[in-house]
């Protein structure tokens, strides 16, 4: 109790002096962060918990939301059942030299994949409420915002304002797309938008080269549209391993998707023939839909936290301490809201760790090291650690590579070319593996596995004496044994 106390930063508070609080925690966004916060709060023993999200829409907007939050209306969830839906298109094809004789003309009804995407994403949204009410969470829907250290009002749907005191507050309104300031940006769409189209478009021009870019590009394409991607680095997906991001790019335009490297846009203008999308070199591409995919921002703007004296960093993230607590004591923030690992699992962990701390009496801290991810493109691309980038600017001695790419045994009879690649990053001193990647069909369910062998610090010895699993992909990470290249870092000189 006294570590509970210590981290409450109100040592010495009698239940008495406790008492005057409406909530022991209010939080403000019921997404994937603040519903497990909730929960979990509620389960270590906070009497009275309060949750406000915005009403629920698939669209999303300042006054709109939902139970569930952007990964699961309009965000990851969403998103992986069209990822599904396109994938289909290329495979039925793929079938033909596995013996199935299918039609020349294979019909795709986009509105039916739209009805029942909808549909998965209410269930969803229903459970989400369930999960909270079956923890004693009191629910508000409404407009939440932060008025005092300790106090928040809630303006409901007819406009009527509630206001509680609550002894912690926690925000986690997670973030929202972000448009360019261009000419003509109404024209374009975000992912919001993009989930939610009434008409499957036939052609449409992506800028971006995010993970948002090139899913929805893999999305499009893989249902039969003409796909122009605009990004203005040399390969999409800055930030993963440059090796793995090459060969993201080649299986792009292996699917057919068109890729504009070092290209922005400059505006956009509505024609006859659809939307005209000028780029930075004097192009015109003529689209149905153009999709901006350009990052996300903290959603903080409408929350009230400057007049509080919450301090927001220059993008709008709340800034927050190793345990999730902002700069005001009573006042914590899990989540995008943050930007620190805009993930929905690392959402989750936060929430967890913020619960043991305030309410479970074990301080806890978000372990942000050996977190794996994926980008849903097809195929898709998943790591975990290190890249090698990475690798070497952080490293105290020499770093060795092993690589392996190969043609997928489902490809050989398929026909289809397309490569799948897989890399490890190792420290050569210690064998202990720093980084994996792997680009190719189920690159997530593999990397979910590697993942665990990293956090419990597996070394390449360990993986090459792991019996693999035949035939599958997954055997190549236990199989590449030569090393594909070393890179000497060299070690500051000393005077001893």
């Amino acid at each position: 109790m006294a570590r509970k106390m210590l981290i409450d930063g109100e040592v010495g508070n009698s239940t008495e002096e406790e008492a005057h609080y409406d909530f022991d925690l209010f939080v403000i966004g019921a997404g994937s962060g603040g519903v497990r916060a909730a929960r979990f709060s509620s389960q270590y023993g906070a009497k009275k918990v309060g949750i406000c999200e915005l009403p629920f829409h698939p669209i999303s907007s300042e006054v709109i939301g939902g139970v569930g939050g952007t990964c699961v209306i309009r965000g990851c969830v969403p998103k992986k059942i069209l990822v599904y839906g396109a994938s289909f298109g290329p495979e039925l094809e793929d079938a033909r030299n596995y013996g199935w004789e299918v039609n020349e003309k294979i019909d795709f009804n986009w509105k039916k994949l739209l009805q029942k995407k909808t549909e998965e994403i209410v269930r969803l949204n229903g459970i989400y409420k369930r999960l909270l009410s079956n923890a004693g969470v009191k629910l508000f829907e409404g407009e939440g915002k932060v008025v005092g250290p300790n106090d928040v009002e809630v303006t409901q749907l007819d406009g009527t304002k509630l206001c509680y005191s609550a002894k912690h507050i926690l925000i986690a309104t997670g973030s929202r797309a972000q448009r360019p300031p261009i000419p003509g940006q109404e024209l374009a769409i975000t992912s919001d938008e993009a989930l939610s189209l009434d008409e499957l478009p036939k052609h449409v021009v992506i800028l971006g080269g995010g993970y948002i870019a090139v899913e929805f590009a893999s999305i499009w394409r893989g249902m039969g549209a003409t796909v122009d991607l605009c990004f203005r680095k040399e390969l999409p997906l800055r930030g993963f391993d440059d090796e793995m991001r090459t060969l993201v790019a080649r299986n792009l335009e292996g699917r057919g998707i068109n890729l504009h490297p070092r290209t922005s846009l400059t505006e956009l203008v509505k024609t006859e023939d659809g939307i005209k999308a000028v780029t930075d070199h004097g192009e015109e591409l003529v689209a149905d839909v153009v999709l901006f995919a350009t990052g996300r921002a903290p959603n903080t703007k409408r929350l009230n936290l400057d007049a509080v004296g919450v301090e927001l960093d220059r993008a709008g993230a709340v800034k927050v301490d190793e345990y999730s607590r902002t700069s005001i004591p009573s006042i914590w923030a899990i989540g995008d809201v943050t930007n620190r690992i805009n993930l929905t699992p690392v959402a989750l962990m936060e929430g967890t760790c913020f619960a043991k701390t305030v309410f479970g009496g074990e301080p806890s801290k978000p372990d942000y090291s050996n977190v794996p991810c994926a980008v849903f493109c097809i195929p898709p691309l998943s790591v975990v650690g290190l890249s090698e980038e990475e690798a070497i600017a952080q490293a105290k001695g020499d770093i060795l590579v092993f690589t392996s790419t190969f043609n997928p045994m489902k490809n050989t009879i398929s026909g289809r070319q397309e490569k799948t690649g897989m890399k490890l990053i190792v420290d050569a001193e210690t064998d202990k593996v720093l980084g994996a990647s792997m680009c190719g069909p189920d690159a997530a369910e593999i990397m979910q596995g590697i993942g665990i062998a990293l956090k419990c610090g597996a070394t390449k010895a360990q993986f090459d004496s792991t019996v693999g699993i035949h035939p599958s992909a997954a055997e190549e990470f236990v199989t590449m044994r030569s090393v594909t290249r070393r890179i000497a870092v060299s070690k500051p000189k000393t005077n001893l």
